[in-house]
């Protein structure tokens, strides 16, 4: 009976699956490239795997953060929107019969 030769973990294998999972790439997958099988990959790749995607939104939320505290205003109204939950939607409630006019007067100045 021939047995598969026993695996070894690379630190090449380690920044190739950190990388890979980094940018959401499916575990099939990263094992197909570095030539391994998906369990093979999950024993010895977990800490890459459940980390990678964690510092890789680290990395992009320091930049972000740098840029809009150092005066991009773009940065600043992304950040603004999606971690302060600011938005640019009025609301506005109306209210009475619905068969009653409405007039609706809105000026920009």
């Amino acid at each position: 009976m021939k047995t598969k030769p026993s695996y070894k973990k690379t630190e090449e294998g380690s920044k190739i699956v950190e990388q890979m999972a980094a940018v959401g790439i499916p575990q099939e997958g990263i094992a197909r490239v570095i030539g391994i099988d998906p369990k093979t990959l999950r024993k010895y790749y977990d800490d890459e795997i459940s980390t990678a995607a964690i510092k890789a939104n680290a990395k992009i939320g320091g930049t972000l953060y740098n840029k809009a505290i150092n005066g991009d205003t773009s940065a600043a109204i992304w950040w603004s929107k999606a971690r302060m939950r600011w938005s640019e939607k009025t609301e506005t409630e109306l209210s009475g019969e619905l068969d009653q006019k409405i007039n609706i007067e809105i000026k920009f100045e």
